[in-house]
């Protein structure tokens, strides 16, 4: 399973002598630290697109990786009773806590109207079409319950919501 950042720190300085070093390494889950590099490297041998981010005012560098946004929309099935409706719900969240313990999916959630997008994932996989693939099999999308929308999406590497 693959691990969960916390955290991005670059750009601090520790002194040594009169020599400046620049640190960059990431705090991970655990505060074990891993160096930038053998992130980076990690990420692009298993094909996920990525760049460093240069805030100037913070004196930062962020890891910039792409994920992939999935859009739950209300599909063309609508008809089903309770029972029906319950069975596939709880497969649904039995789907996407899968996708979030096998490390595919890094957030979920339904949003709180009744309008025709009903929820977004987060999918942290290497391509577009791995993302959409796994939306797609979702049970709430093959009873045509929901149709998915996916999309590329950029984020700093470990940032949390706040």
């Amino acid at each position: 399973m693959k691990k969960r950042l916390l955290l991005l720190v670059l750009g601090g300085f520790c002194s040594c002598g009169n020599n400046a070093v620049q640190e960059k390494e990431v705090i991970q889950e655990g505060m074990e630290k891993i160096p930038l590099d053998s992130i980076k490297k990690g990420l692009v041998e298993q094909g996920y697109q990525i760049f460093e981010y240069k805030d100037e005012e913070e004196d930062t560098t962020y890891l910039m990786q792409q994920y992939f946004i999935v859009f739950l929309k209300k599909g063309p099935e609508r008809s089903g009773g309770k029972e029906e409706t319950d069975s596939l719900m709880a497969l649904h969240m039995e789907h996407l806590g899968r996708m979030y313990e096998e490390g595919y999916a890094s957030i979920s959630g339904p949003f709180g109207d009744d309008g025709d997008i009903r929820g977004i994932t987060i999918y942290n996989t290497p391509t577009l079409e791995m993302a959409d693939s796994l939306a797609r099999i979702d049970p709430m999308v093959k009873s045509g319950r929901l149709i998915v929308e996916t999309h590329p999406w950029w984020a700093a590497k470990g940032f949390p919501l706040r």
